[in-house]
């Protein structure tokens, strides 16, 4: 009995213990926390994280473990913590990376790495379950690794980078929100509290200046037990990336099973001002150099205005004058694009990169395609069809604004297509699922601009390369038919002329890989395989091992045989869609992809059944022949490994476009 007596008594010891733990910090005047990294303590009470330097870390710990865990139950205890920090950098309203509140379970975070991953984790332990790390971040760096909302956010991290929950950095005042810079180097407070009865986390932000906002930033739900050990640490993490940026801390603040202690504003040690390094480094450095240098810095700039002048010098020939506004400066495209520089990368083909970006005075969204050119005869003639082509106006075609040629290179200038393209909305595991409504709204309004193409432009416009990663989603999910790098025109009534084969292996109509005629019926062929690829989520040729394949409208006419055709639909559109529409487009897949040309309905008539204003003829009175393995006689499967090189946002092609390849 007497033994019991004292299990409790211990009991309500530790739990006494686990209540009472607190601690504040008006300032870090001789304060016993534990520091590693490159972090220090300024002479006027800040804990400066990082010093001006790049690409290093620094860690900021309370030295003594905290008892998290209620005893009885195993829960965490309630807790909340308060601090006001400041990012410091040596440009206006550009820093790295940024500062975490994290709780820990141990007094610091081995084998952690600076920049993106924010002196927390590294590559290979980034997501983690036994990391057992809670944080919130603040971070000024948009990392799209890890999904970032954007280069000026709030998040929520439970062992991972990827945050559970973020927004952009801000507050709630007077019933609106405000926005704040977490780099403008101005100091700002932050509540963090996690109630442990609701399970829910709360992180407020605000300008020290003004009281704590009764709306949170950040609300969510989470149990932590699972996440946080018996013992934890708390304190910050921080890194730079590649601009000099100092995080500081003023004072902190926390408590387990209640509310953190109100920091005393007044109190705070301050910040030094923005001029005082300027200032030091102009006197003591800078002035008495300035005359020593004056004849260098002149040289120096002459030869860098030389050197910029040559780099966007461009040749305007006399047969490009007719296209004016269609050609664009190459120093416009170069600044858009933030010169090319891989963080504007969308995607690359086997003839091209493509690159975003943003025209400096118009502010137009574009997307950049480079690719080289050949002779000046090629590509003369490529730009005299393109800039044709360019007149297109359709609501389902990617508007095409225009080109720039320079030197050996040619760049061609699409409106942008914020969502990219379709085929990564199909495959490899997408992290977004298009339902029924949004793949049949997408196959309607392709269907709509290939008839637009075939019928209604004053020229026949056959587009050769109809397949999904051609299609691209603008900011609805609408889809837009893309990269008329293989079109080829000819005038209504005429005959399509002779040329290489091109395109992509599964798309090609067995007549074209046979004579080499491109024609609006190959392009129903290549319809044919993009509409069954598109319900069913499949490749049209799926390679298995080295020398085996399955062909997609093979499975799904073999299903159609057994009258059970539904079956091949896409797994993942689950059972809300209307079985009657994907029987359609289903059925209307293997009527496009027949073997001979003049079985195939044209556009005018799959519009009319995708619609359903015209009925689908009956397939079994159709005598479907598909002869799918003819063109493969001509191209092993080596070779069709290699022709299909799709990526995110524009296609690869066959051969090059201004070689002979058109």
């Amino acid at each position: 009995m007497s033994l019991k007596i004292i299990s409790v008594l211990f009991l309500l010891v530790r739990i006494v213990a686990s209540e009472d733990t607190s601690f504040i910090y008006n300032g870090f005047h001789s304060s016993p926390v534990h520091l590693d990294g490159i972090a220090e303590f300024t002479p006027n009470g800040l804990l400066r994280l990082t010093n001006d330097t790049t690409q290093q870390k620094g860690h900021a710990f309370y030295p003594n473990p905290i008892p998290f865990k209620n005893t009885f139950n195993r829960s965490v205890s309630s807790f909340s913590t308060t601090f006001v920090f400041a990012i410091r950098s040596e440009y206006p309203n550009l820093s790295g990376h940024g500062i975490v509140f994290v709780v820990a379970p141990t007094k610091g975070l081995p084998n952690s790495v600076p920049s993106q991953y924010l002196g927390l984790f590294n590559r290979t332990n980034n997501g983690n379950y036994n990391n057992h790390v809670f944080g919130v971040e603040f971070d000024t760096i948009q990392s799209n690794e890890f999904d970032d909302t954007n280069d000026n956010h709030v998040g929520i991290n439970i062992n991972n980078l990827r945050s559970v929950k973020s927004a952009p950095a801000g507050y709630f005042n007077d019933g609106g929100f405000k926005n704040l810079s977490l780099s403008s180097g101005d100091p700002m407070q932050v509540w963090v509290e996690y109630d442990g009865v609701n399970k829910q986390i709360n992180v407020t932000l605000a300008p020290i200046i003004v009281d704590k906002p009764e709306k949170p930033l950040l609300s969510f739900t989470k149990d932590l037990s699972p996440i946080l050990n018996n013992n934890m640490y708390v304190g910050f993490s921080s890194s730079t990336g590649s601009v000099l940026t100092s995080h500081y801390v003023l004072g902190w603040s926390f408590k387990i099973n209640g509310q953190a202690q109100q920091l005393a504003i007044s109190e705070l040690p301050k910040l030094p001002r923005f001029s005082e390094k300027k200032e030091c480094k102009f006197l003591t450095i800078g002035l008495p150099l300035i005359s020593l240098n004056l004849v260098f810095v002149i040289t120096l700039s002459v030869a860098y205005f030389v050197k910029r002048k040559k780099k966007f010098a461009e040749l305007l020939e006399d047969w490009e004058e007719e296209y004016g506004p269609r050609r664009f400066r190459y120093k416009d495209i170069y600044f858009a694009t933030k010169g090319f520089k891989e963080k504007e990368l969308l995607g690359s083909g086997g003839f091209g990169r493509v690159y975003k970006g943003v025209m400096p005075i118009s502010k137009t969204k574009i997307a950049v395609k480079r690719v080289s050119h050949g002779s000046r005869q090629r590509v003369r003639q490529f730009v005299a069809e393109i800039v044709s082509i360019g007149r297109l106006r359709h609501r389902n075609l990617v508007p095409f604004l225009g080109y720039c040629r320079r030197q050996g290179e040619l760049l061609l200038v699409y409106d942008l297509m914020p969502n990219g393209s379709l085929d990564k909305y199909l495959y490899n595991q997408p992290r977004v699922t298009l339902n029924w409504n949004q793949r049949f709204r997408i196959i309607k309004g392709v269907a709509s601009g290939l008839h637009y193409l075939h019928e209604e432009w004053e020229q026949v416009v056959v587009h050769r390369d109809i397949k999904a990663s051609n299609v691209l989603l603008d900011a609805e999910l609408n889809g837009r038919l893309g990269d008329f790098g293989l079109a080829r025109l000819y005038d209504h009534g005429s005959n399509p002329q002779t040329t290489h084969v091109v395109g992509t292996l599964g798309y090609l109509a067995p007549e074209h890989a046979r004579t080499g005629k491109a024609t609006t019926s190959s392009d129903v062929f290549a319809f044919g395989a993009f509409l069954l690829e598109v319900v069913c989520g499949r490749r049209p040729i799926e390679h298995i091992g080295e020398s085996e394949s399955v062909i997609l409208v093979d499975s799904v006419y073999d299903w159609w045989k057994r009258g059970e055709i539904l079956i091949a639909k896409d797994p993942n559109l689950g059972s809300d869609y209307r079985s009657e529409e994907v029987k359609l487009v289903l059925k209307l897949g293997l009527l496009c992809s027949q073997s001979e040309p003049l079985v195939r309905p044209s556009m005018r008539e799959v519009v009319q059944y995708l619609e359903m204003d015209v009925p689908l003829p009956d397939l079994s009175s159709s005598g479907l022949f598909f002869g799918y393995q003819e063109p493969f006689q001509k191209f092993p499967l080596s070779y069709a490994s290699s022709i299909d090189r799709p990526f995110s946002y524009t296609s690869s092609i066959a051969d090059s476009i201004l070689s002979g390849g058109r």
